[in-house]
């Protein structure tokens, strides 16, 4: 047993070094006979050594370091917590929920435009994790390709708007709608699919979005993407400088105010935050409705479901289509927020990060994902100087969150019945 310990964290420490070689930038050039390796300092072939025997010694005594681990309570100090009452916790989150909301609505009025900023980009990944949450926490269905939704979304908005003159509000459900669409059509090759299969075909249908956006030049530009999304109005009113429709009026004018370019961050902002209160809304009743039950009943047991009558078919379109239909609501208001959209801001990396949101907060758990989005999206912000480290950083986080705490920040809880024991 120990010899093959010994043998498995070699091959770990030589792996840690072929992977070294290419992410640090190291080179190897031929020099007459000898071959010498560029473009690293002495330091960094250092630090790569340490690392390869790190890991050397953590996967040869991988068991001992483990145990005593868990012999340490202190690591995580709910582990031995009472879980709280169902009916406690539910208010609990109500009352957290609440003071989020009404400390965000106050909160632009008082910090700059670049964290309103980014407040708003926190709201749209919220809002996508939500929507994935339906599919992946609730469900049980492993989607690698719903960034695809979130394209649809945007891209509905630019090209309305392009080619037809829509405003942000005739776009906003009609990005959400053909979302839903796609999601439902996505749906019915993958009923009878599950786990890894499940995981490739929906990653192959994210692929397929992105590449036809990227080929077709003609409709949607290609890589050269789509400029001139408009803003959002408010009853006619427009927040720039000058009114670039006929017939509407300017924000600042209408209020007699000076022009400043924080109104119309903050008024897109305030969409984001009322779209985002929705989609939590919405989605937290589904939990509580019989559909949200099923969800729940397939993700556990998808036979022991299917012999109680429910239907596979109607419970897996059900959670891809109202996903989908939240990931277009994202879509619609990230076109507005950037004004430019091209197929780089839909590739793989974001349905991984959304993924990477729902299973930090806690597959099921609407709080969780919640507090989750807002630390994936403001940390890599807070830490500029480790720009360069950020995947890095943030692969070696998911690592220790899933030796920590597996199961989330806040896990769903279920209610628990008790029967009595009968004499």
């Amino acid at each position: 047993m120990a010899a093959n310990n010994y043998k498995h964290a070699l091959f770990c420490a030589i792996v840690t070094l072929i992977i070294s070689f290419p992410i640090l930038g190291l080179n190897l050039e031929a020099e007459g006979v000898k071959i010498t390796v560029t473009g690293a300092e002495t330091s960094t072939h250092i630090a790569i050594l340490l690392a390869a025997v790190v890991v050397f010694v953590f996967q040869a005594f991988r068991d001992s370091f483990m145990g005593a681990l868990g012999k340490l309570p202190k690591l995580n100090p709910l582990v031995n917590k009472k879980p709280m009452e169902q009916s406690k916790r539910v208010k609990l989150e109500s009352w957290i929920m609440t003071g989020l909301v009404v400390l965000a609505l106050f909160w632009p009025f008082f910090v700059s435009r670049g964290s309103v900023d980014l407040a708003t980009l926190v709201l749209i990944y919220i809002m996508l994790a939500l929507g994935l949450n339906v599919v992946v926490g609730l469900a049980g269905l492993l989607d690698l390709g719903y960034v695809a939704f979130y394209a649809v979304g945007a891209y509905t908005f630019a090209l309305l708007s392009e080619y037809l003159g829509a405003s942000f509000w005739v776009a906003l459900p009609a990005g959400a709608l053909l979302a839903a669409l796609f999601g439902l059509v996505l749906g019915f090759p993958v009923l009878r699919l599950r786990g890894d299969y499940l995981a490739i075909v929906t990653l192959g249908f994210g692929e397929i979005i992105r590449i036809l956006l990227n080929n077709w030049t003609n409709l949607t530009g290609g890589p050269n993407g789509i400029g001139g999304i408009p803003d959002p109005t408010l009853f006619g009113m427009e927040f720039g400088r000058r009114v670039k429709e006929e017939g509407n009026t300017s924000f600042h004018e209408t209020f007699g105010i000076a022009y400043s370019g924080e109104h119309k961050v903050i008024f897109l902002y305030l969409i984001a935050l009322v779209l985002a209160v929705i989609t939590a809304l919405v989605i937290r009743r589904f939990m509580r409705m019989p559909v949200g039950r099923a969800w729940e009943a397939l993700r556990e047991d998808e036979i022991a479901a299917r012999s109680l009558g429910l239907s596979r078919t109607a419970v897996k379109l059900s959670a891809f289509t109202i996903g989908a239909f939240f990931a277009g609501f994202a879509g619609t208001v990230f076109a507005s927020k950037q004004g430019f959209i091209s197929p780089e801001s839909f590739v793989f990396l974001e349905s991984a990060i959304i993924l990477a949101i729902v299973v930090l907060g806690g597959m099921g758990s609407q709080l969780g994902v919640i507090l989750a989005a807002i630390a994936v999206t403001i940390l890599p912000e807070l830490a500029r100087e480790f720009s360069e480290y950020r995947m890095l950083i943030f692969g070696a986080a998911m690592v220790l969150m899933m030796v920590w705490r597996p199961q989330g920040m806040l896990p769903m809880r279920r209610i628990h019945i008790k029967l009595k024991k009968q004499e």
